[in-house]
């Protein structure tokens, strides 16, 4: 009974994959490259309006491009499938004897002794063949194959939310302390993000905390440094 009870308690992650991929990337992509336009811009500024108008363009323009990109990433994934999945299909129908084999060793490969092989083969086949080999041939199954709307939604929706952030800082913060609103913030804003993907993900939150901050703290410190050297003071 207890045995039981746990398999029905039991959380697993790997169907949050798909979702949660593309929702971390937008929003550290949301708060990082937001924070990083706004900084650059900052350094070759002593005005609001100019931070405040890159860090709305970059919200808008990164959001449907990673909307965009996503889609298309995606749906170049669930096209090779769809194609693998017709393939197959026609393969069952053309040579099942084969592909029946073909099933069955597999099976075997993975420690089954030859009769049990077959005879797992054999009724996978009966019950849903062409399901089988999606499986346990071309790895592709429900909780892992590709969703390409749900991908652009979920990362445009996060990258929006992640940047934000650092618009409400480009508004809100004093204009002479601005570089060290927009870092102080953006590095706090990933933290809570890497957090999140971690919890919900189930990985090392301490990792993916420093990952992000490192990273973060180096690609705003480049763009700082290109508005410092290539920018023209506004007034």
């Amino acid at each position: 009974m207890e045995v039981k009870h746990r398999m029905e308690i039991e959380e697993h992650y790997t169907n949050r994959s798909g979702w949660l991929r593309a929702a971390v990337l937008g929003a550290n992509d949301g708060i990082l490259s937001t924070t990083s336009l706004a900084i650059g811009i900052a350094v070759a500024s002593t005005t609001r309006e100019p931070i405040v108008l890159a860090a709305l363009a970059g919200l808008v323009a990164g959001a449907l491009s990673m909307a965009a990109g996503e889609y298309v990433s995606v749906s170049s994934q669930s096209d090779i499938e769809v194609a693998d999945l017709t393939r197959e299909k026609g393969e069952l129908e053309n040579t099942p004897d084969a592909e029946l084999q073909e099933l069955a060793n597999i099976y075997r490969q993975r420690g089954l002794d030859e009769n049990l092989a077959k005879q797992v083969a054999v009724q996978l086949t009966a019950h849903d063949a062409l399901g089988a080999h999606a499986k346990d041939e071309l790895g592709i199954n429900e909780i892992t194959q590709a969703k390409p709307m749900q991908a652009a939604l979920a990362s445009a929706a996060s990258f929006i939310i992640g940047g934000l952030l650092p618009l409400l800082v480009s508004i809100f913060a004093p204009i002479k302390l601005m570089l060290i609103y927009q870092y102080g913030f953006s590095i706090v804003f990933l933290g809570l993000s890497a957090l999140v993907a971690a919890k919900a993900g189930g990985s090392s939150r301490g990792k993916a905390v420093l990952r992000i901050c490192f990273w973060g703290t180096a690609a705003m410190v480049m763009t700082a440094l290109v508005g410092y050297l290539f920018g023209v003071k506004t007034t």
